[in-house]
């Protein structure tokens, strides 16, 4: 009896942990690895699984509105972020904006506030995601706003780091800025080479 109440604990836990993935080193994912699965709820309150969207190209954006480098991409009158998010949405592309500040935090967003903040800022994504608790943040690696993540159709990561090789808040430096995730995208897209496919991310400090 002891021995069959043991493999039932067993089995039991084994199943807990197989439900639940972990980034113990919070390294970023490998370009080349498989993107961690998702289950997040959206500022419309669906919810949204990554694995829904197999086949597709997936952009991972983490966002906190309060970040100026986030302001910088958002600015009204140049609308980097929102540009590229119509742009590529209107090929196809999933593009998720991931909110990983904890409650009380800067930048942190219920469903009511993202939803006002999507509709004020333009946010042009498919979604603006909830990961108040930081687990979906932490999963990937994800360290600063805006810290960037592109899926191929095939599940894996292609490209991970910064949004551009511009690390400042000056808007002007918008204009001369290599993009890389445009580059990772569209290189992949047209089954040539991906010049860049790991940079380091700046911007602020996700606030878990």
């Amino acid at each position: 009896m002891k021995v069959v109440i043991t493999l039932a604990l067993m089995f039991n836990l084994s199943a807990c942990f197989s439900k639940t993935q972990v980034n113990p080193t919070n390294e970023e994912v490998a370009v080349g690895a498989i993107a961690p699965e998702f289950n997040l709820v959206g500022h419309d309150q669906k919810n949204y699984k990554l694995s829904d969207y197999k086949g597709k190209y997936v952009v991972l954006e983490w966002l906190n509105f309060d970040c100026p480098f986030v302001q910088k991409h958002y600015h009204e009158a140049k609308a980097n972020m929102q540009t590229l998010q119509a742009n590529y949405t209107q090929k196809g592309v999933v593009w998720f904006s991931i909110n990983s500040s904890a409650a009380g935090k800067q930048g942190h967003l219920d469903a009511k506030s993202a939803n006002e903040l999507k509709t004020k800022y333009k946010n042009a994504a498919t979604a603006i995601l909830l990961d108040a608790a930081g687990d979906v943040g932490r999963l990937y690696g994800a360290k600063v706003t805006p810290h960037m993540f592109v899926v191929a159709p095939d599940g894996k990561v292609i490209y991970r780091g910064a949004i551009d090789d511009k690390a400042s808040t000056d808007i002007p430096d918008l204009l001369s800025a290599k993009n890389y995730v445009a580059s990772a995208l569209d290189g992949h897209m047209k089954g040539g080479p991906i010049a860049v496919s790991s940079s380091r991310a700046y911007g602020c400090s996700v606030k878990y």
